[in-house]
């Protein structure tokens, strides 16, 4: 008991020897335990975006006219719809230019 007891100090290895445990149980129950601290890190949670529909984008595009007051045609245009097809093959999102 006492080389295992020395090995698993030198090895930084918690004693699973009864007496230690119980050990482990009690600094536990008096919140204590602090073994997998260390190793647990916080999630950061990205919020979930809506998966692309036709209906989706058809509201998008709406209120994007509206909003910088643009004609009807502008979602017909050429180089509007350049634009979004270029989008459309991006992997992670689209970064707009400031």
């Amino acid at each position: 008991q006492a080389e295992y007891l020395k090995w698993a100090k030198e090895n930084d290895f918690v004693s699973m020897l009864p007496k230690d445990c119980k050990q482990c149980k009690k600094s536990a129950a008096a919140g204590q335990w602090t073994q997998l601290d260390s190793h647990l890190q916080p999630i950061n949670a990205k919020p979930k975006l809506a998966p692309y529909s036709d209906q989706l984008f058809h509201e998008a595009a709406i209120q994007w006219l509206v909003n910088t007051d643009q004609p009807i045609l502008a979602l017909e245009h050429p180089s509007f719809r350049h634009m979004i097809d270029v989008a459309a093959r991006a992997m992670n999102g689209v970064k707009i230019p400031n």
